[in-house]
Parts: C-alpha cells; sequence; structure tokens
C-alpha cells in the first residue's frame, strides 16, 4: 500500500511539474513567435557638404555623441577667403547701385527741365501769336490811315517792323520748342536706360540681391567647413583620419540614432494572420537572454524580395528548383516598437533576438508579465 501511494505521489508530482512547464511554454506555443530577429537603428550617413582636408578630428571610433557635437572640421581658410570676396562685392555692387541711383536722378531732372522747357516754349508761342495779331492788326490799321494823311510813313514803317519782329520771334520760339521736345526725348532715353541698369530700388534691386545671395552662400560654404552630429549617437566605422581629405557628398562615418532602435521580427507567412498593429510583444535579446524587453507591434511589411522570376544573364526569367513535396514558408517582417529599454541593456544593430507577439492583446491593456522565452526556443 506505502508502495502504490508513493508512486501516485511521484506520478503527481511528474504532472504537476509538466503541467508547469506546459503552462510555461503556452505563451510561446500558442502565440506567433520566431527566433529570426534582428535589432535594427537609423544609420546616418555622414557627409560634408564641401571638400577640403580635414584639420580638426574630436572624435573616435564606437564614441557618444549628442546632437551639435563637433565630428570633424575641414580646413575654412579657402571658404574664409571665398567669403570676404563675396562681401567686398557686395560692397562694390552697393556703390554702383548708388551711383545709378544718382544717374537715374539726374536723368529725371533732365526730363523735368526738358518739360519745363517744353511748357515755356508753348507759353511764349502763345504770347507771340497775340503779340503778332496785335502787331499786324496795327501795321494793317497805318496802311489804311496813310492815303488819309492820317499817319506818318515812319509809323507805318516802324509798324511793319514790329509785325517783322514778331513773326520772327514765333519762328525762333518754335524751334525752341522743337528742340525742347527732342531733348525730352533723348532725355526720357537716357532715363529708361540708367533706370534699366539700375532695377529695382532698395533690397529689391537684383544686383544687390546677387551680390547678398553670394555672400550667403560663402557663409554657409563656410559653416559647412565644421561637420556637426544631427543626432545624438554612437560613432562607428571611423576611417577618417587628420589630414585625409573629405569629398563633398561622399560618407566618411556611420552615426546610428540611438533615439530610433526597433526591432525586425522575420515571422513565417503562416504565423502572422493573428498578428495586429498594437499587440504586445517581447523581445529576448541573445546577449541579454534573461532581460525580455517590452515591446508592441507597430506595422507588418506588405511585400518581400522575390528570386524566382527575376531576370539573368540572357534575359530569361530565373527560376529555382523546388521539392514538391516541401514548401518552405517565407518570412514577412514585422516592425516592433520597443516600449522601454532598461539603462544596463545596451542595443547594438545587427544583433540577434527572439520575438514573440502575444495576438489579440492591442486593445487588452493587461499588464500581466512575461517571462524571458526559455532557452529552446531563443
Amino acid at each position: 500500500m506505502k508502495k502504490h501511494l508513493k508512486s501516485l505521489l511521484t506520478a503527481a508530482v511528474v504532472l504537476i511539474a509538466a503541467g508547469a512547464m506546459l503552462f510555461k511554454y503556452w505563451d510561446y506555443v500558442a502565440n506567433p513567435w520566431t527566433r529570426d530577429g534582428q535589432v535594427r537603428a537609423s544609420v546616418i550617413q555622414i557627409t560634408s557638404r564641401v571638400s577640403g582636408p580635414v584639420v580638426d578630428l574630436p572624435i573616435r571610433n564606437n564614441q557618444f555623441v549628442k546632437a551639435g557635437d563637433l565630428l570633424f572640421e575641414i580646413d575654412p581658410r579657402t571658404f574664409q577667403a571665398s567669403l570676404d570676396q563675396a562681401r567686398a562685392q557686395l560692397d562694390q555692387t552697393g556703390g554702383n547701385v548708388q551711383a545709378l541711383e544718382k544717374q537715374v536722378e539726374a536723368a529725371q531732372a533732365g526730363v523735368n527741365s526738358s518739360r519745363s522747357a517744353i511748357e515755356q516754349a508753348k507759353s511764349t508761342i502763345a504770347q507771340l501769336e497775340a503779340t503778332i495779331a496785335k502787331d499786324k492788326a496795327d501795321y494793317e490799321r497805318k496802311q489804311e490811315l496813310l492815303p488819309q494823311k492820317a499817319t506818318s510813313t515812319r509809323s507805318l514803317q516802324r509798324a511793319e517792323a514790329n509785325y517783322k519782329v514778331s513773326l520772327q520771334q514765333k519762328i525762333a520760339a518754335v524751334a525752341a520748342l522743337s528742340q525742347a521736345r527732342a531733348a525730352l526725348t533723348k532725355a526720357q532715353a537716357t532715363l529708361g536706360q540708367t533706370q534699366a541698369q539700375l532695377g529695382a530700388l532698395g533690397e529689391a534691386n537684383p544686383q544687390l540681391r546677387a551680390a547678398l545671395a553670394a555672400v550667403q552662400q560663402a557663409e554657409l560654404q563656410l559653416e559647412f567647413t565644421k561637420v556637426r552630429a544631427p543626432v545624438d549617437g554612437h560613432v562607428t566605422n571611423l576611417n577618417l583620419r587628420l589630414g585625409s581629405q573629405a569629398s563633398a557628398n561622399k560618407p566618411v562615418v556611420a552615426l546610428i540614432d540611438v533615439n530610433s532602435y526597433w526591432i525586425d521580427g522575420f515571422f513565417k507567412e503562416n504565423a502572422i494572420a493573428g498578428i495586429r498593429s498594437g499587440d504586445r510583444a517581447v523581445v529576448t535579446l541573445m546577449t541579454y537572454p534573461d532581460s525580455p524587453l517590452e515591446g508592441s507591434v507597430d506595422s507588418i511589411g506588405w511585400g518581400i524580395a522575390q528570386n524566382d522570376g527575376s531576370t539573368g544573364s540572357d534575359l530569361l526569367p530565373r527560376i529555382s528548383p523546388t521539392f514538391e513535396w516541401i514548401r518552405l514558408a517565407q518570412r514577412v517582417p514585422v516592425r516592433i516598437h520597443l516600449t522601454s529599454v532598461p539603462k544596463d541593456i545596451k542595443l547594438r544593430v545587427g544583433t540577434t533576438c527572439s520575438v514573440l507577439v502575444m495576438a489579440g492583446t492591442a486593445d487588452n491593456n493587461h499588464g500581466r508579465a512575461v517571462p524571458a522565452a526559455p532557452k529552446a526556443l531563443q
């Protein structure tokens, strides 16, 4: 009897242990999981906007830098000289514009003077026409009075002379009017030419704007000699050295953005049907197998690269042979957003991990802690 009781107790203990083990493994069997996961982050390729030799390199490989920290500096002397030249050109252009403005003022004064001369000539002609009419009437009246002995010959001659002088004065006034009109046309042409050379007035002047743009460009070129970190991150793959020639728009160092880490879990296509955006996820890093990370599903990939059907060397489709009795499931990337990362865990781009998605938890905000994945599933 005691022997049977001992066997029953042993069997019960074994069953309880097996049940507990199965319960522990249930989360990792009933929910989608994969051992094919990778730590990812935004890797920024640092390039210089200008070319030149490196004269300052305060960073070292794998160093942590903050946004705005100086990464390296290119020899600024050439760009400083270009800036000085652009500023001098701006000053010269300002002087030229002022001179043109004075010329415009002088040309405008010439136009105004010509217009005044025209008005004066018109007024003189009008006065002379009245004088001519008066002298003509006086001359004709004395011609009528002379046979009647009512006037003298000298008085008639004087009236005739006055009439002829008035006619000559009108001819001179008409000529002056023509000259004033010609002067106005010439002054207007000069004014138009000077205004065309000057352009718009003030800050809208194209010459000033072009010179100012050249200064701003030179200032940017000088500023670009100092390359700074755009984000907080780790410097990696630093092959730059003091004296090296940095080429514009050519990457010289990589910077890993520490605020952009995420996990790419590559799930079999027959396991993603139950995954939804927002589902809880558990990430077990191979580097830290006993410290699972909490996360959530951010998105699921909509496509993967296709091998079969790609063009071969003879422009024919390349088809890989397959075994009819085996169908290999494709892997679809699922992006996992990490909710929080403890300070003692250092994420490194490209390292591997296991990812488990708690299907159906997108709308369930329960806080049940999930342990690390069992060793057999990591």
